[in-house]
């Protein structure tokens, strides 16, 4: 079984972006932190207002997919669509 880690940036446009953020992500990361296959993640704010540094692993492709899934499908996810998100994703 190989872990799956994203790591990478979300970069919001101007501060109303980053108001959706800061509203929505402690949901977010409640809900990513309790499904099956989530070992650590995390989305924390960096030096520059508008950027979030983020960082997630998964057990496998199987739970990294449900997790995208459930985002897809989720309040979070709708928010975020248009927010630029700058990942790379090893272990696929």
């Amino acid at each position: 079984m190989t872990e799956v880690h994203l790591k990478g940036r979300l970069v919001c446009r101007d501060e109303n972006e980053a108001a959706l953020v800061d509203t929505h992500l402690p949901r977010h990361v409640e809900l990513t932190r309790a499904e099956q296959g989530c070992r650590s993640f995390s989305v924390t704010p960096t030096e520059d207002c508008l950027v979030w540094g983020v960082e997630e692993v998964f057990d496998d492709a199987a739970s990294f997919r449900r997790h995208q899934e459930r985002v897809r499908g989720s309040e979070w996810g709708t928010v975020i669509a248009r927010i630029e998100r700058d990942y790379y994703i090893t272990g696929l």
